[in-house]
């Protein structure tokens, strides 16, 4: 529960800094909050002002004894959700809902260039009359059921605040590192080298080769026969 509150606060307070996700550890020192985020020098600030002043926050609100906060830079920030819903509700809140197709379509073309294997946009709300609607922007291969769409498919919500009301946005992209159950790919058997030197064999190695396998197993029938006669012999010797 602390840890869900954490990042909410975090989420709130981080805005315009392309906030990904946070993440709490607990370690033998304290407390290790790692934040994602695409531009980590706002969140630092000048000589680090913004960082210590947030661990004093977040040691004074929610009791932590030594918090330690890490700031991860995110390297495909077209590839994650919730950067991508943050940059749709910037563009909506500084354009209005006049242009809201064109950030659509262009926010979709960023992710595609990026090598996303699908897209999905859904923009709900007073957009552009005053009766709500919804839009959605799609391209590419999306799933929508399933394991996959539960844990590799990668989801986030935003919420924009205009003159007109509240307008949420819907994100879902399917990364290029993904991998489905149904890609499949056949591989051809590859021969050796020792395999392809073999030549065939012909019908009289064959029959040699049979005979000296039939010699080898009479050899031994014989010499046991010859050891029982010597037997017999001695046997004999000795009655006399």
């Amino acid at each position: 529960m602390k840890e869900l509150q954490i990042q909410e606060f975090i989420e709130h307070n981080l805005k315009n800094v392309g906030h990904s996700m946070t993440k709490m550890q607990k370690t033998p020192v304290g407390e290790k909050i790692v934040i994602y985020a695409s531009r980590p020098g706002l969140i630092v600030g000048r000589k680090g002002e913004n960082i210590k002043q947030l661990t004093k926050t977040l040691k004074k609100r929610f009791e932590l004894e030594n918090p330690q906060v890490e700031i991860s830079e995110v390297e495909a920030p077209f590839l994650d959700a919730a950067m991508v819903a943050e940059r749709i509700v910037d563009s909506l809140e500084r354009f209005g809902t006049q242009r809201f197709k064109g950030i659509g379509h262009k926010m979709m073309s960023e992710v595609m260039n990026a090598g996303a294997l699908g897209i999905e946009i859904i923009i709900s709300g007073k957009v552009p009359s005053a009766r709500a609607k919804s839009w959605r922007f799609y391209s590419g291969y999306l799933k929508k059921c399933g394991d996959i769409a539960l844990t590799g498919v990668r989801r986030a919500m935003a919420t924009a605040q205009l003159k007109s009301g509240s307008v949420g946005v819907k994100v879902s992209i399917m990364p290029p590192d993904i991998k489905l159950p149904d890609n499949i790919q056949l591989r051809e058997e590859v021969k050796t080298a020792s395999e392809d030197k073999k030549e065939p064999v012909s019908e009289e190695d064959k029959k040699e080769t049979k005979g000296k396998s039939t010699k080898k197993k009479e050899g031994p029938k014989e010499e046991a026969k010859e050891n029982k006669d010597d037997d017999k012999n001695k046997g004999a010797k000795a009655e006399q």
